[in-house]
């Protein structure tokens, strides 16, 4: 590719050069020399990323030896092909280490070869391993959506429960489905004491398989790995040896998954599948590649262990003894990340093991304790302990075995919530961490309510007439700007990483919950350019307009990205104080006068909401007043929830007769 036709953003010079966005456009502007743009438009414009580099040296502009990669990506990012760049990337990574992952390298065409050679000569100074996670990184997030991977913790639970399955020693580790090789890499590293296991890989995308070759190699001390671009379920797993341990997340919701052509195929242990039961098509796979004494740990949604389209399956797994657990994970531990994924412990069917109970573990209530943008995290170490302190036979709150006859009726729905017992997770600890929280919610609204008593209401209006926000934008005091809709190919799900920024909707609002969708901060700072979302800023007042939610609050997480039927108010701190602002505005009364009504909506109309005539300085002071306000009604609604819940844990203790008073 010729470089001259590789184009860079404000944003993506400022990686290159490791500085910040708006040093860059002080460069600009101070700098007659600096590159004009070649691209893009006024709002966002693009420059040569020749011209750049050669300004940035002429200048002494760089900053950072991380701008080294960053000025390498652009030249991929231009290529526009998932494919293309994906084997570029993995013929990079066979380079890097060529006496193990020689037998990895992949034919790429002519124009490719330069920009291959470019980043291995980069990588013999930014590190091989360091240069191939990097362009790998970075492409997984280019194409987030067609590449589905692990997460890391989620990844090492699955190994660290494949060895508590399996204590023995492990020679063989096999994913048929390995996408990018995350779970062969979580297995490598649980298992590299004592001799590297042998690393078996089935995937049906080819580039997904180079890479995870590529991957592994370059990670890992296995002299064995046999990653191969096939079809595991079609093809079946086909291991060269004897498998001890197989981790898989199969792909989900298929419906062309081969129902008609393997409809007379024989490794059916339990039954043909119905075709909307793709997952359980896997699971028998996984089984029948099984030895005696091996095990399987399979990522599977929910819905696989009670829809009534694959009873007959799971009952004839749990007459053959092959299904030794099944947890329930909390939501946001995997794709998709808004349900709880399960984790199935699967083993060969062998008569010794008929009429064993089966192990089933409700970790969804193991999340992060402390709030934040992200949601709720999970709480992988409470996971992980009580998973693993489960099937170690340690009694263990949100698990419980159950007969094998208690659970073949007429549903076999092996969904863990159904069968644990919630009671069992209720312990002294448990009521006094209980009657901590409440406690200290209980004092803090007691010391927030004490510094709201001295509030007296004034006999005497104000003489002035009110403002109305249409007037304030008119005289420059504040700009009002509606939320817009955001591409659904620039929003992101599951837990926010450092950097990301949340996405505001109105179902978050009604659901009053946090964001449940992220952005990239560079797709973010590019659309904001363009004027096609809309961006918080530090004390920027939201409102809500449909008049069900009406809702007004001044955003201290900021910066938040606001979708339809929200509202972003910034004032000019000079002339209104935001929070002042934020409490004249949220008033009711306000906000039934500023209602509009159609034949089936209701909407309040910011333009007609009215604050107080008052001088900044007693702004700044009724400003303080509802910051305390806001303050205490959110300490309130803490004691509201720990009431509750103490509430339900005492409930419970009574519903089991275990309520005694001392």
């Amino acid at each position: 590719m010729d470089d001259q036709n590789v184009l860079v953003t404000l944003a993506e010079i400022a990686r290159i050069a490791g500085v910040g966005r708006a040093a860059v456009s002080n460069w600009r502007r101070r700098h007659s020399t600096f590159p004009s743009p070649v691209g893009g438009s006024d709002t966002s414009p693009q420059f040569s990323l020749p011209q750049v580099e050669a300004w940035l040296r002429e200048n002494d502009k760089f900053r950072s030896s991380s701008g080294v990669l960053e000025r390498l990506w652009p030249k991929y990012e231009a290529l526009g092909d998932r494919e293309r760049m994906g084997r570029i990337i993995a013929a990079v990574g066979a380079h890097v280490r060529p006496d193990s992952a020689s037998q990895w390298l992949t034919t790429v065409g002519d124009a490719d070869q330069a920009l291959v050679e470019e980043s291995i000569a980069l990588a013999a100074g930014e590190g091989g391993r360091e240069t191939f996670q990097f362009l790998l990184d970075r492409w997984l997030n280019t194409h987030i959506r067609q590449v589905t991977t692990t997460p890391a913790p989620l990844a090492e639970l699955m190994a660290d429960m494949a060895a508590q399955a399996h204590p023995g020693r492990i020679s063989t580790v096999c994913d048929p489905a390995c996408g990018v090789g995350g779970l062969l890499l979580a297995g490598a590293r649980r298992w590299s004491q004592g001799g590297a296991p042998y690393l078996v890989g089935r995937e049906r995308d080819p580039v997904l398989s180079l890479l995870a070759a590529t991957r592994l190699a370059l990670e890992t001390s296995s002299a064995e790995i046999d990653i191969k671009p096939a079809d595991a379920l079609r093809e079946g797993i086909q291991s060269p040896s004897t498998t001890d341990v197989i981790l898989c997340s199969p792909p989900t919701n298929e419906r062309d998954w081969g129902h008609e052509e393997l409809a007379t195929d024989q490794p059916w242990p339990f039954g043909l599948p119905p075709r909307t039961e793709s997952e359980l098509a896997w699971v028998q796979r996984i089984v029948s590649a099984l030895d005696d004494g091996s095990v399987a740990v399979v990522l599977l949604p929910p819905a696989v262990a009670s829809r009534r389209a694959g009873r007959r399956i799971r009952s004839a797994m749990l007459r053959a003894g092959c299904l030794r657990a099944v947890v329930a994970l909390p939501p946001g531990a995997a794709p998709p990340f808004g349900i709880s994924m399960q984790l199935w412990v699967l083993r060969r069917s062998s008569p010794d093991r008929v009429g064993e109970p089966v192990l089933l573990v409700d970790a969804t209530d193991c999340r992060a304790t402390t709030s934040s943008l992200r949601g709720q995290p999970v709480d992988w170490d409470a996971v992980r302990d009580r998973v693993l302190g489960a099937m170690s036979g340690l009694p263990t709150a949100g698990s419980v075995e159950i007969p094998l006859l208690d659970l073949l009726d007429d549903e076999t729905d092996l969904t863990p919530a159904r069968h644990v017992p919630t009671s069992l997770a209720v312990s002294a600890m448990q009521v006094r961490r209980e009657w901590t929280r409440f406690d200290t919610g209980l004092q803090a609204a007691r010391d927030l309510s004490t510094t709201l008593r001295d509030i007296q209401a004034d006999r005497e209006p104000l003489d002035d007439l009110p403002v109305a926000v249409a007037e304030l934008e008119r005289a420059g005091a504040l700009l009002l700007t509606p939320g817009q809709p955001v591409p659904d190919d620039y929003m992101r799900r599951g837990e926010r990483p450092d950097g990301g920024v949340p996405v505001l909707t109105l179902a978050d609002v009604r659901e009053g919950q946090a964001p449940q969708l992220w952005m990239l901060p560079d797709d973010v700072e590019r659309l904001e350019r363009d004027r096609t979302i809309t961006v918080t800023s530090s004390h920027d007042v939201v409102l809500v307009t449909p008049s069900a939610e009406f809702k007004v609050w001044v955003d201290v997480d900021a910066p938040t990205v606001l979708t339809s039927h929200l509202t972003r108010l910034r004032p000019d701190t000079r002339r209104l104080d935001p929070w002042f602002l934020a409490g004249c505005l949220r008033a009711h009364s306000n906000a039934r006068q500023a209602a509009s009504h159609a034949s089936t909506t209701s909407r309040v109309d910011p333009r007609r909401l009215q604050i107080p005539r008052l001088p900044i300085e007693e702004q700044h002071r009724y400003g303080d007043v509802h910051r305390r306000l806001v303050a205490f009604e959110q300490t309130v609604a803490d004691l509201s929830e720990a009431s509750t819940g103490l509430s339900l844990t005492l409930t419970e203790l009574l519903a089991t007769g275990r309520l005694k008073q001392t």
